[in-house]
């Protein structure tokens, strides 16, 4: 029970940010759009080295393999499934007016939406594994590190509601359907996690693998979009100061409760 409650506080936290749309009357300001995309991008940078990294070493370790081989492999592998997901799939960047992925006539609120559900699912897949490797127990994560990350994630997924579901607003979409789409681009997280955990528990010879594989979809994410994102428009200081901040908080979390 522990465990599924955990595996839903990430997407509780896209929620909550998601319900900002009732209670600011107007969009985010850019200064603080790039400070919480930057935040979000030094979170996830984080838990990539403590959460999934680290543990990937010490599962390899603890079963006998070179402890880098798998480590490495799963990280590549992780980094072109999330290449090729944004090769395909089509979406659209915040800040950006040109679909990426094969053409489609799908609207731009869908685009929007489908680019940060992209951007989700190696958040769940990071949680799940955790989960995985806490239970299994020769990865060096144990349940109050596993329910750290869950709470670092859901922390930097909350202003990503908020990204999500003000600008939405700001085009005209009301305020019920703005936060549904919101809402809706956390959901693939607690999916995510779930079915990540569920293969992990049956293979536990490729933990190591599905850990650094999770660190690597992450990695791409933060290099492909958070990052770029935190630092369009006119120089400022903010997004690398938000991925600062962000980095030291799951550095924290991590250390202080794993």
């Amino acid at each position: 029970m522990t465990e599924l409650i955990s595996l839903i506080v990430p997407f509780a936290g896209t929620t909550l940010g998601a319900m900002m749309v009732f209670f600011m009357k107007d969009g985010i300001k850019e200064s603080v759009e790039k400070g919480l995309l930057g935040f979000a991008a030094g979170v996830m940078f984080a838990a990539t080295v403590w959460s999934l990294i680290i543990p990937a070493i010490n599962s390899a370790q603890a079963q006998g393999q070179i402890p880098w081989l798998a480590p490495v492999t799963g990280f590549a592998l992780g980094i072109i499934f999330l290449l090729a997901i944004d090769s395909i799939v089509p979406h659209l960047h915040l800040g950006s007016n040109k679909p990426e992925g094969v053409k489609s006539g799908l609207s731009k609120t869908t685009m929007l939406l489908l680019a940060v559900t992209i951007h989700n699912i190696p958040e769940g897949m990071a949680v799940g594994v955790a989960y995985a490797g806490a239970v299994s127990g020769n990865t060096g994560i144990n349940m109050m590190g596993a329910f750290a990350l869950s709470i670092g994630i859901a922390i930097q997924n909350f202003p990503e509601g908020a990204i999500i579901s003000l600008p939405l607003k700001g085009e005209g979409m009301n305020k019920g359907r703005a936060f549904y789409y919101g809402m809706l681009s956390g959901a693939v997280e607690p999916v995510a996690g779930f079915l990540t955990a569920l293969v992990t528990a049956q293979i536990l010879p490729f933990m190591p693998y599905i850990l650094s594989f999770a660190a690597g979809a992450m990695f791409y994410v933060i290099v492909e979009e958070l990052i770029p994102e935190s630092q369009m428009g006119e120089h400022s200081n903010i997004g690398t100061i938000g991925a600062a901040i962000g980095f030291m908080l799951m550095m924290v979390l991590d250390v202080a409760l794993g």
